[in-house]
């Protein structure tokens, strides 16, 4: 499917951006479904892009996975093709699973495609037939892809522990819709989020390392614990490395969180999300992911404040800005626009990846329509950060 690239100029601003940016379209969607979860990795000589239909009315209506790529730097994408090992299935037990969520990236050690997330569970509705989310069987779930047999695992769970390190139960872990760190030595700092009480929907996030032996993921430890009382917790956590220390941003309903670590697994007490003005940066109730190139860090995110209320939690246009690794608050005059808004979401699903010295993707999905345009179809979207210098 042919791609048409254009140049978007992102926000005024004096300040001189370190890149530039082309916008294009990977795939339109047809039929019952929208394309949902989109994100990209890299495998040799390629670059691929997992995405999952979802049922265009209700949420997490979501059914088979889809792999679609480009060898020829997104001129054009294949065909999307099912990945059958992932399709939406009934287990015995009656209740129908699915991986949702997924973040696949490339684990350099092992020579395989790692994909993360969490374990989708249906449970038949008896007033209307139609499955249910049932999420207390969330769980962390992963599954392997191997370029030299072209054969995928099916959906494979990842053992954690019964209790934290306060004593609380580890309750419905999932690693979806996160951004995970893999360390020179093959192990991987893999972002958790979980409920530590079972009589409150509040959500605690701790990074796990983990080991990956190209079969089985394997919990190993995790650090410090981090939540906050406002409705939710905080979750979709976010890891990335950078100059000998680890940054984390989590998702929470009012504002995001961030914090740094000198190990990866123990953090600094979160703090809010922050211009360098001192005003909330208000990316509320959505995502936010980490792009690193040289020596400077950056956040990819959506927010409030941009004239955008009649986008669904203001999860659109996306964002990109510049962030301090030492106060960690965003730099205002280094924000652009990254991806622009049509009036829905770009950040219910979305992730960066370094394609080369001299490139990094953003793909993202477009998701929760106005009711007056459900039975549109939607799009999978890339933005090229065309970097000036490697």
């Amino acid at each position: 499917m042919k791609t048409i690239c254009m140049l978007f100029c992102g926000c005024v601003s004096a300040f001189a951006a370190d890149f530039r940016i082309e916008n294009s379209t990977v795939l339109t969607s047809s039929g019952a479904y929208h394309w949902s979860q989109s994100r990209p990795a890299i495998l040799p000589s390629k670059v691929i892009v997992t995405t999952q239909e979802i049922e265009k009315r209700g949420s997490h209506g979501y059914r088979d996975i889809y792999l679609t790529e480009t060898t020829d730097s997104a001129k054009t994408w294949s065909t999307p093709k099912r990945i059958d090992a992932l399709n939406r299935r009934r287990f015995e037990d009656g209740i129908e699973r699915v991986m949702g969520d997924i973040c696949p990236q490339w684990h350099a050690a092992t020579k395989k495609l790692l994909v993360t997330g969490k374990c989708f569970g249906f449970l038949a509705n008896a007033y209307d037939n139609k499955a249910k989310d049932d999420r207390s069987q969330e769980r962390v779930a992963y599954a392997v892809y191997s370029p030299d047999t072209q054969q995928w695992t099916g959906m494979k769970i990842m053992a954690m522990p019964e209790k934290d390190h306060a004593g609380n139960p580890i309750i419905e872990p999932n690693a979806g819709c996160n951004q995970r760190h893999d360390l020179p030595n093959g192990d991987i700092l893999l972002p958790v989020r979980y409920r530590a009480d079972p009589k409150s929907r509040v959500y605690t996030t701790i990074v796990a390392r983990c080991t990956f032996d190209g079969e089985m993921l394997t919990y190993r430890e995790h650090g410090s614990e981090h939540t906050i009382s406002i409705p939710r917790g905080l979750y979709e956590p976010s890891v990335c490395s950078l100059k000998g220390r680890y940054f984390l941003t989590m998702r929470g309903e009012q504002n995001g969180r961030v914090t740094r670590s000198k190990d990866g697994i123990n953090y600094e007490p979160t703090v809010e999300w922050k211009f360098d003005d001192g005003t909330p940066l208000l990316s509320a109730n959505a995502q936010q992911h980490w792009i690193t190139h040289g020596d400077k860090l950056h956040l990819i995110y959506s927010r409030k404040s941009a004239n955008n209320d009649h986008v669904f939690r203001n999860r659109a246009p996306i964002f990109i800005a510049e962030v301090d690794p030492e106060k960690l608050h965003v730099i205002r005059a280094t924000e652009q626009v990254l991806m622009p808004e049509t009036g829905v979401d770009l950040t219910g699903g979305f992730a960066p990846v370094d394609v080369n010295e001299n490139e990094t993707w953003v793909i993202s999905s477009e998701m929760a329509f106005p009711e007056a345009r459900k039975d549109e179809s939607n799009r999978v979207l890339l933005a090229k950060i065309l970097w000036n210098k490697p």
